[in-house]
């Protein structure tokens, strides 16, 4: 029976950490967001000046959507030619003050670019935006309930399976206006 080798000093997670992210086309602001770990922390991180909790690096590999262990390896794995994210693995945005539940579906390498999402809102439930960067489209497809889409004041209902496109970089809101929890498909494409 082979003895396990043990290894006497923590793994760099910091290197790792940040060739991940860079690969990903990633800023500290971006993971920061997706993550929900300050952007001082993956700074002190990323330079091996702070060893993150267990927590932080689950958090971290979610939002890069890799499983922890290859965030903590001590040499690089092989990309699987399928990988799966598990429900559990999602990162997901909590906006349960506003009644809303945003669940980031696309891969963090895209974001900024092309990002998809999974909106379920509660009954009366919004997600009130700010305007997005100069050309920036959003594309929602409803798959139960009923959503009203708001861009600059104008206000249209979607019915189940309908899709809405709107400039994205106006002041915009999507609400459920219905008495049961509504979910839709947000595709965002920046130009």
């Amino acid at each position: 029976m082979k003895t396990p080798t043990v290894q006497n000093t923590p793994p760099e997670v910091g290197a790792t950490l940040q060739k991940l992210r860079l690969k990903r086309g990633l800023t500290l602001e971006d993971l920061s967001r997706a993550a929900g770990v300050s952007k001082s922390m993956l700074s002190q991180i990323e330079r091996e000046k702070a060893n993150p909790t267990i927590a932080v690096a689950w958090r971290l590999a979610n939002a890069l959507g890799i499983g922890i262990e290859e965030l903590l390896a001590t040499e690089p794995r092989e990309q699987e030619a399928i990988q799966v994210m598990e429900p559990h693995e999602t990162p997901t945005l909590p906006g349960h003050h506003a009644g809303y539940v945003l669940r980031i579906l696309g891969p963090m390498e895209l974001a900024g670019k092309y990002e998809w999402y999974e909106l379920t809102l509660a009954p009366n439930g919004a997600l009130v935006s700010n305007p997005h960067d100069p050309g920036t489209m959003e594309y929602l497809t409803v798959l139960h309930g009923g959503i009203e889409v708001e861009v600059d004041g104008n206000k249209k209902k979607i019915k189940l399976g309908g899709t809405a496109h709107y400039q994205a970089d106006k002041n915009h809101a999507i609400r459920n206006t219905g008495k049961t929890e509504a979910k839709a498909l947000m595709v965002v494409i920046h130009r």
